[in-house]
């Protein structure tokens, strides 16, 4: 059992990080990554693999979209949240009922298939039709290159002349993109110019487990670990602005 000291009892960040942990999500050691890297953690978006899981992690969605929303990052007139398949599936739906029952903001839900059905409905979209105009927002797990995005975006263009408006992650690693020293979420942002935004991203997950306890009181994170995670940014991670 993970436990909080107290301090940060209410930041989104730290309930947040202590949501991955106790769904083990995110868990701390040696992984060697799909890039080849070896890293201290991983974050696995498969461990929310229940109603209760996936209906609170689609409510830490809702509520960022709807901060982000308040404060004029993304515009109040969305008209639906559009989840990659397959793993983007049930954030969309999701942060949609979410943001519909908790939030009162009625907004529905697209997703794709990855191959277009030509009987019944048809089409390659799944949830609510797309519209010429129509703002959407998206919802995915964690970024390493942006290749969802790069190939959801012509499918979404495809249908409609939708308007992405911006993009929610889980997680946000902060690493360097391959060649370059900006990171995925920054080279996304420049090339189809809208904000992508996380509910977390990895320093503030370090930061919000080392002042976290394990069920006996003992530090959560090994002083070997925090070190190997200030190592591997400080080798991969993105220090452009």
């Amino acid at each position: 059992m993970v436990a909080d000291n107290g301090q940060h009892q209410t930041s989104l960040q730290h309930r947040f990080t202590q949501f991955l942990l106790q769904s083990e999500a995110l868990k701390f050691g040696d992984f060697t990554l799909k890039s080849g890297r070896q890293s201290p953690y991983f974050i696995n978006a498969g461990a929310f693999d229940d109603g209760a899981k996936i209906a609170l992690l689609g409510e830490f969605y809702a509520t960022v979209i709807e901060g982000l929303i308040s404060e004029g990052t993304f515009p109040k007139d969305v008209e639906t949240v559009f989840g990659p398949a397959y793993k983007g599936i049930p954030l969309a739906v999701s942060t949609a009922i979410a943001l519909t029952s908790a939030h009162h903001m009625p907004i529905g839900y697209t997703f794709d298939r990855k191959e277009k059905k030509d009987h019944g409905d048809g089409g390659s979209f799944v949830g609510t039709p797309l519209r010429d105009g129509m703002k959407v927002i998206m919802v995915d797990d964690v970024m390493t290159a942006g290749t969802a995005v790069r190939e959801s975006i012509p499918k979404l263009k495809a249908e409609a002349d939708v308007e992405v408006v911006g993009l929610v992650l889980a997680v946000d690693r902060m690493e360097q993109s391959k060649g370059s020293e900006a990171s995925a979420v920054q080279t996304i942002e420049r090339e189809f110019s809208f904000p992508v935004r996380s509910i977390v991203n990895v320093r503030q997950i370090f930061q919000a487990a080392a002042e976290m306890q394990h069920g006996d009181g003992s530090a959560l994170l090994s002083v070997d670990i925090q070190q190997a995670a200030e190592e591997y940014l400080a080798r991969y991670g993105s220090h452009t602005v």
